[in-house]
């Protein structure tokens, strides 16, 4: 286990096995030092956490929301220890992207996002630290709340 996943296990919190992909795309691509991951869903257990449309007058609509993130991004970095083999070769989390499915009236997308940011940082400290984009949508693929996808920069060395 690295150092990663400890701090995470210190948390209560272990890394979930890398989903396989559901179309014809790649999980991730690994071009030199940069680390691309495709969307990844709020699945555990090969179930999807957390559904619908988030606006839709329920008062846990932001904790739901987030907690969908927060499995999503954990998702994130099963794709990028499978990709790296450890995740200690993480230097940096450039860039987030979420996607959550809302009502036209939700505006509390990056407070949903808070979710995956936090995971970050618990996980990789200051290298979690990240760029990030917030977008409310429609719908996303099998009615998930959160769609994340992440691009890191890693070391060249295995």
């Amino acid at each position: 286990m690295d150092a990663v996943e400890a701090r995470l296990e210190k948390r209560g919190i272990i890394l979930p096995e890398a989903q396989a992909p559901a179309a014809n795309y790649v999980p991730f691509l690994l071009r030199g030092t940069t680390l691309y991951i495709s969307g990844q869903l709020p699945m555990r257990d090969g179930k999807l956490l957390g559904e619908g449309l988030l606006g839709m007058d329920s008062e846990n609509d932001i904790i739901d929301g987030k907690i969908a993130a927060m499995h999503a991004a954990l998702n994130v970095l099963a794709q990028a220890k499978a990709a790296l083999g450890n995740l200690e070769r993480i230097k940096t989390c450039l860039r987030l992207g979420g996607y959550v499915a809302c009502t036209h009236e939700f505006t509390d997308h990056a407070q949903v996002m808070n979710g995956a940011s936090d995971v970050m940082a618990d996980a990789l400290g200051e290298a979690g630290r990240h760029t990030r984009i917030a977008v409310g949508v429609v719908i996303l693929p099998l009615g998930a709340l959160v769609e994340v996808d992440a691009l890191f920069d890693v070391s060249d060395e295995a």
